[in-house]
């Protein structure tokens, strides 16, 4: 079974295409969105030893696996326990457009008038992208990419087909 990591900017298609590996393969899915926040107002990073406590049960209750999201920190924590990642490297204008185009993520938002709300602050998040110098920035993902010791695929647009079919 396969155990990948999939990761870029917020908009890249990370769950898209995690789904897709997923319904292909058989594999769990796990969006780091959904541990790497607690349930505050506003919400806060959880504690990093407790989110990675929670990928390393995940990574070892299931045979193959997906792990998506933008978290360097958290990838790092799981890396040791994949066999590939995949990069989405995509222009941050694409990341918008696919944001703005976003269905309803009700594991996230209570409803898609609350996801809509956000939007604005999503967008100019995906726009920091190439400037931020944290866990989520482009030079993290880059830096990341660059170190990873085994199989790594980088996209730089939506149009994967072609490419999904040879790494199945």
């Amino acid at each position: 079974m396969r155990k990948i990591i999939i990761f870029g900017n917020s908009g890249s298609g990370k769950s898209t295409l995690a789904k897709e590996l997923c319904a292909e393969h058989n594999l769990s899915h796990l969006d780091l969105d959904e541990l790497a926040w607690m349930q505050t107002s506003p919400p806060e990073r959880a504690p990093l030893e407790e989110s990675g406590t929670a990928i390393q049960a995940f990574a070892a209750t299931n045979n193959g696996w997906v792990i998506e999201g933008c978290y360097i920190d958290l990838m790092e924590i799981a890396a040791p326990l994949s066999e590939e990642i995949i990069y989405l490297n995509l222009p941050v204008e694409l990341c918008i457009e696919n944001a703005k185009k976003r269905p309803w993520e009700p594991h996230k938002y209570e409803s898609k008038e609350a996801q809509d709300a956000n939007l604005s602050m999503l967008l100019a998040w995906i726009k920091d992208y190439e400037q931020r110098q944290d866990t989520f920035s482009k030079a993290a993902h880059m830096d990341f990419y660059t170190s990873y010791p085994g199989k790594k695929t980088m996209h730089k647009d939506n149009e994967r087909e072609s490419e999904l079919e040879a790494m199945l």
